[in-house]
């Protein structure tokens, strides 16, 4: 009991906001190293969200939900792009066995933070949907109805309401994952560890993490806005980024 309570961050450093593009660069050569598991990576999440598409077309309460309530388990999804990542930056040969290398540990730790992030998804899906269908009468069903009624409403507030619960939501699940998921890949800490860690970064580096979310958010909206197709490289992209933060906000010593 007393070692949990002591349990520790590692240490992070300070670093200037603009690195969010230079992770987003060296996010973009991983990917072109590695591009068919990058791919491989993209065309599975964007068949996923074809699959809620086709599922919810016509239960918009449900579908804005289940796209952002995924997208907050999304990081977890991309364990084996953070082992890509860090099999090139040590000059190792990277290729889809090192995913499955990956995949296949079935680590506790990563399961435990996934079921989490899981769970947290859902939350958000069922509240989403209770905002929407309690806020609104009769619900908006399709996402044209949702985008007259909802956001281009010219009474504002349920858009508003949608988007502050969201966000509220969102942040700490943000905090708690954008380092700790790729830290457990990396090295053997704790879940508590590598979720405090997370949030020593975000905190170490506000400005510098609310641009790296802002770009996350803008480039997933621009996959999702092509038909889902452009998720084939955003993804990638974004899960190599995520490496690279990780590598740059977390000293190495701290082990």
């Amino acid at each position: 009991m007393s070692d949990r309570l002591n349990v520790r961050s590692l240490r992070v450093r300070k670093v200037h906001s603009l690195r969010t593009f230079l992770w987003l660069a060296r996010g973009w050569k991983d990917f072109t190293s590695t591009p068919w598991v990058g791919v491989s990576h993209g065309l599975l999440m964007g068949l996923f969200g074809a699959l809620l598409l086709w599922q919810a077309w016509d239960r918009f309460w449900v579908l804005a939900g289940a796209f952002s309530g995924f997208l907050l388990v999304a990081p977890i999804l991309s364990t084996g792009l953070y082992a890509v990542s860090r099999a090139l930056l040590r000059g190792e040969r990277a290729s889809f066995a090192t995913v499955w290398q990956v995949w296949a540990s079935l680590d506790a730790r990563l399961v435990r933070f996934g079921l989490l992030l899981t769970a947290l998804g859902t939350g958000w899906v069922v509240t989403s949907a209770a905002l929407i269908t309690l806020g609104l009468q009769p619900p908006a069903t399709t996402p044209d109805d949702f985008l007259r009624r909802v956001v281009l409403a010219t009474d504002p507030g349920l858009f508003e309401l949608w988007l502050v619960v969201g966000g509220a939501m969102a942040a700490p699940v943000f905090a708690s994952s954008v380092v700790a998921i790729p830290l457990l890949v990396d090295r053997q800490v704790g879940v508590q560890q590598a979720i405090l860690t997370s949030w020593s970064a975000v905190a170490a580096n506000p400005v510098c993490m609310s641009l790296w979310a802002f770009l996350v958010m803008l480039l997933t909206l621009v996959g999702l806005g092509t038909c889902l197709l452009g998720l084939m490289i955003v993804i990638p992209v974004l899960g190599h980024a995520t490496w690279h933060a990780y590598r740059d906000l977390v000293v190495r010593e701290a082990v």
